[in-house]
């Protein structure tokens, strides 16, 4: 077999993320990691998020002995996918080590991001939804490795998935395999033990839904979107067409 590859899928919150992980993870080369980077987020800030203590207690807090994990992919694994959250990435936390990964960039328009963030989460800031970090990353990435790593759109996603996962798979040097499209539903070992509140919808799931309507931003977040577009549309100008 040849050498394990870890690749890093750099998202924000209320995006397809845990669905890009479900495709992934369906791949019989294919093992995934679920945020990891969650509890060392939660310890360090503070932050009362949903199920705080258990993230805590269940995932690794010593942010050090993730990015060596993030590194070492599991015996007999090919591809060792990771399902990161941009806003986990505190600006005090070491990012030498991302470009020696295989990264990949998810977005989504800041619009659909809030008004789905605010259905759990009533006032949001900018860190909590991580459009800055993410481009910051993006910036990093490109500057460590000389190479701009591929970007997708969910909704492009959502549109014409074999299209964009081909593609996807082309521009990450890895085979497409079909199983990608489709997975059985249910729980998975590997889901983070915040599944339990996040997860209904990919938990019924058994491939990727079709687009959904636009829905209406509550006024008091239409500020944020505009603080968050100019990110956004700075990833968005590299990102894989479905056309």
């Amino acid at each position: 077999m040849s050498k394990s590859m870890p690749i890093a899928m750099w998202s924000g919150p209320r995006n397809i993320s845990t669905a890009m992980m479900r495709s992934f993870g369906n791949r019989c080369d294919t093992d995934v990691w679920d945020e990891p980077f969650y509890a060392y987020y939660l310890d360090q800030t503070g932050l009362d998020h949903p199920m705080r203590e258990a993230v805590i207690r269940a995932g690794e807090t010593d942010a050090a002995t993730v990015i060596e994990k993030c590194q070492r992919p599991p015996k007999g694994v090919t591809y060792w996918f990771q399902k990161h959250m941009t806003m986990h990435m505190l600006p005090n936390l070491p990012v030498d080590w991302v470009g020696k990964m295989t990264n990949l960039f998810l977005i989504r328009r800041p619009e659909a991001v809030l008004a789905s963030y605010h259905d759990r989460r009533a006032d949001p800031t900018i860190e909590d939804v991580g459009f800055r970090r993410q481009a910051e990353l993006f910036d990093t990435i490109t500057e460590q490795t000389g190479i701009r790593p591929p970007v997708i759109d969910s909704d492009a996603v959502l549109a014409a998935p074999e299209t964009v996962l081909r593609r996807l798979c082309d521009a990450l040097g890895i085979p497409f395999d079909s199983a990608m499209l489709s997975w059985p539903p249910g729980e998975r070992e590997n889901d983070g033990v915040w599944a339990a509140h996040w997860y209904g919808s990919v938990e019924t799931s058994t491939g990727f839904a079709a687009p959904r309507a636009p829905r209406i931003l509550p006024d008091h977040l239409r500020s944020l979107a505009e603080e968050c577009r100019p990110y956004y549309d700075r990833l968005a100008a590299y990102a894989i067409s479905a056309d």
